[in-house]
């Protein structure tokens, strides 16, 4: 009679079972194959999506995408809220520098809560709030996979529509005040583009360091309201364009510093009314040229005040190493937002309604707040 080769097996409990090698193999076996038919999904989603670069209210669509494998180091998010920012109409359009290809999901930036987790996730549980870091593309539809790395477990004391946007535009102001020149209390910026989330960023963290702030605004109907409400921000000088068509500008300062540092998101003569107010060596920034004018320097500017003139990109300072520093930025913000200190209007529009928050988003509907779409 051929003799048996026999294995083990102690359970967590104290007891112990012998089996035979023959039937332990097809044991494994049995349980693997069940395990590889019984992976973990995703629920369906529906998501925005283009199959084409062009006018994103003609290119976009809603779709319902089928489950996604969980592999054993990702994590399913059930998004909450994304925001339509000027990028990713951009990236739609097939004009940003960097873009996914297509067919593509819409949406940079957003905020969700994990769903479900793979079986090696360790750091993040069902339930957490999160956000995406570094953002990526994706973030318009109910359901996002992404592995666990690439997900910042935030607090849940912020509302969500801060949450969702808290990177492209409160981080761009953060490090374009601390990345350029060493800002005293006591010293000034000047700035165009004030009335962007941006510019009103600004206006808040140079007033949490005690800088003072000079803002451009363009002429417009309403504009001393407008200044009312930028100086209820913590903004010390607002002027129109119009109001700056004076030989010395820096004759409305009054007692506040020149400023060492300028930022530009126009181009055209908004940039040139920037630097006209920016002291001897004093640096100005450009992060959007929303005119789509150049901006264009006097030679005098350079040899006799020194000036310089930088850009600053988001996307591209996430990818070096000052990136690592990012997420304790990300919570920095979010605990001024829940202090009071950072604020900005949004619209919070259900994603069924996405159609009629691009309308907006696009300008189509007249002035509108920032559209953040909730799931």
């Amino acid at each position: 009679m051929a003799s048996l080769r026999f294995i083990a097996l102690k359970l967590r409990n104290g007891s112990s079972y012998l089996y035979n090698t023959s039937s332990f193999r097809a044991w494994v076996y049995r349980i693997s194959t069940v395990r590889s038919f019984s992976a973990i999904k995703s629920p369906p989603s529906k998501a925005v999506v283009y199959d084409q670069q062009g006018p994103p209210d003609s290119v976009t669509r809603i779709v319902e995408l089928p489950p996604v494998e969980i592999k054993e180091n990702d994590v399913c998010v059930k998004m909450l809220a994304s925001p339509i920012n000027p990028s990713d109409i951009n990236r739609i359009e097939g004009v940003y520098p960097v873009r996914p290809p297509v067919p593509a999901i819409g949406g940079y930036e957003g905020v969700g809560e994990v769903h479900l987790c793979g079986a090696a996730v360790r750091g993040l549980s069902p339930g957490d709030r999160v956000i995406p870091s570094p953002p990526s593309s994706g973030f318009w539809q109910t359901y996002v996979v992404k592995q666990e790395n690439q997900w910042h477990k935030i607090s849940k004391d912020a509302p969500i529509e801060y949450a969702a946007t808290v990177t492209v535009n409160p981080l761009t102001a953060l490090r374009m005040l601390e990345d350029f020149t060493t800002l005293k209390s006591g010293g000034s910026i000047v700035q165009n583009g004030a009335t962007s989330i941006v510019g009103q960023c600004i206006i808040q963290l140079a007033q949490v360091r005690g800088i003072h702030s000079i803002n451009i605004i363009r002429d417009r109907a309403g504009s001393e309201d407008v200044k009312e409400h930028l100086k209820r921000l913590g903004a010390d000088e607002v002027f129109t364009e119009s109001q700056l068509e004076i030989k010395n500008v820096k004759s409305l300062l009054g007692n506040l510093p020149e400023p060492a540092l300028g930022f530009n998101c126009i181009g055209g003569n908004a940039a040139t009314l920037v630097m006209k107010f920016l002291r001897q060596g004093g640096t100005m920034v450009t992060y959007g040229g929303m005119s789509k004018k150049p901006v264009t320097v006097s030679t005098s500017s350079f040899i006799f005040k020194d000036l310089s003139l930088r850009g600053f990109w988001l996307q591209k300072w996430m990818t070096s190493d000052k990136a690592k520093e990012c997420r304790s930025m990300i919570d920095y913000l979010l605990g001024l937002v829940s202090e009071g200190k950072i604020k900005y209007e949004m619209e919070l529009t259900p994603f069924e309604d996405f159609h009629t928050a691009l309308d907006k988003a696009l300008g189509k509907l007249g002035s509108q707040p920032k559209q953040v779409i909730k799931f």
